[in-house]
C-alpha cells in the first residue's frame, strides 16, 4: 500500500474480480425477490439460554440453513437448474453455499463454503461444520477452492465469463462447484432490521438481513418481538410465483417453530 498526502493507494483484490463476474451473470437473470419477516423471538431466546448454561455460542446462521434445507427438500423445483438440452434437473440433496468470515493469510476474508446435504443433517452438525471452517479454513475443501479461484481471477474477464456460461449448462457441475442454493448473511454485521437485494447466480438465494424489535400480536396481546428480515430470490425463468410463495411460507414456518434446536 502506497501512502500519499491525505490518502492511500492499495491494489485491487484479485478475488473481487470473481464477485464482479458473479454479479454480471446474476444481472442477466430474471430474478424475483420476496421481502419477508420471521418471528425469531423464541429461537433467539433458546440460543441465549443455551449460551448462559454452557458458555457455547450456537450459530444462528446454522439454524437458518437447517430450516432452509428441509424447506427446499419439500419444494425441489426452487433449486432446479436447466441443462444444455433445456431439461430441468431437480436435485434430492440441498447443497448450500454460505459465506463464512475466516482469516486467511493474516486477513479477514468472506469464504464461500458449501455445506452438503443440508436437508439430511442436524442443526448441531451444520453448526459444527461452520465452526471447523472458521477455525481451520485452510484445511477445508472451500479453502482449497479459494486458492484455485485466485488463479482463475488472473484470466481475462471474457475468458472467465465464457467458462461460467459453459459451466451453467451442466447442473451437476454447478452443484459440485457452487452448490444448489446461496445464503448470504449480511445481517450478522449489524444490529438493525433491513433487507438486502442480491444479484444471485443461483436459482434460489436467501439473504439474511438484520433483526429488529417490533410489536407483534401473540394470543391477542401485543408484545415486543424480534423479527428477522429475509430476502428470498428466485430465477423467474425456472420458478413461478405460486411455488415460490409456498416455499417461502414453509421456510418461515420452520424458522419460527424452533424445530431442530434440541438436536
Amino acid at each position: 500500500m502506497n501512502k500519499k498526502d491525505g490518502y492511500s493507494v492499495a491494489p485491487f483484490p484479485q478475488e473481487r474480480q470473481l464477485v464482479i463476474d458473479s454479479a454480471r451473470l446474476g444481472k442477466r437473470k430474471h430474478s424475483i425477490h420476496g421481502l419477508v419477516e420471521a418471528d425469531v423471538t423464541s429461537v433467539r431466546r433458546s440460543l441465549r439460554e443455551h449460551r448462559a448454561r454452557t458458555g457455547e455460542r450456537l450459530s444462528f446462521t446454522a439454524y437458518i440453513l437447517y430450516c432452509l434445507g428441509r424447506a427446499v427438500a419439500k419444494n425441489r423445483a426452487v433449486h432446479a437448474y436447466r441443462n444444455w438440452r433445456g431439461r430441468l434437473v431437480l436435485f434430492d440433496d440441498v447443497d448450500v453455499t454460505t459465506i463464512v468470515e475466516v482469516e486467511l493469510e493474516e486477513q479477514l476474508f468472506p469464504l464461500a463454503h458449501i455445506i452438503r446435504r443440508t436437508n439430511t443433517r442436524s442443526f448441531r452438525d451444520i453448526h459444527d461444520e461452520i465452526r471447523r471452517v472458521q477455525k481451520t479454513p485452510e484445511q477445508s475443501p472451500s479453502g482449497q477452492r479459494w486458492r484455485f479461484a485466485r488463479y482463475l481471477a488472473l484470466l481475462p474477464s471474457f475468458l472467465r465469463i465464457f467458462f461460467y456460461r459453459i459451466l451453467l449448462r451442466f447442473p451437476h457441475q454447478v452443484k459440485q462447484t457452487i452448490g444448489t442454493v446461496l445464503v448470504t448473511a449480511v445481517g450478522m454485521f449489524g444490529e438493525r432490521g433491513g433487507w438486502g437485494i442480491p444479484l444471485p447466480l443461483h436459482t434460489l438465494a436467501v439473504t439474511i438481513g438484520g433483526i429488529a424489535e417490533k410489536p407483534g400480536v401473540i394470543d391477542g396481546k401485543i408484545e415486543i418481538r424480534e423479527y428477522l428480515s429475509l430476502t428470498v430470490s428466485f430465477d423467474h425463468d425456472l420458478v413461478d410465483g405460486a411455488p415460490a410463495a409456498r416455499f417461502t411460507n414453509h421456510f418461515v414456518q420452520l424458522i419460527e417453530s424452533g424445530e431442530g434446536l434440541d438436536q
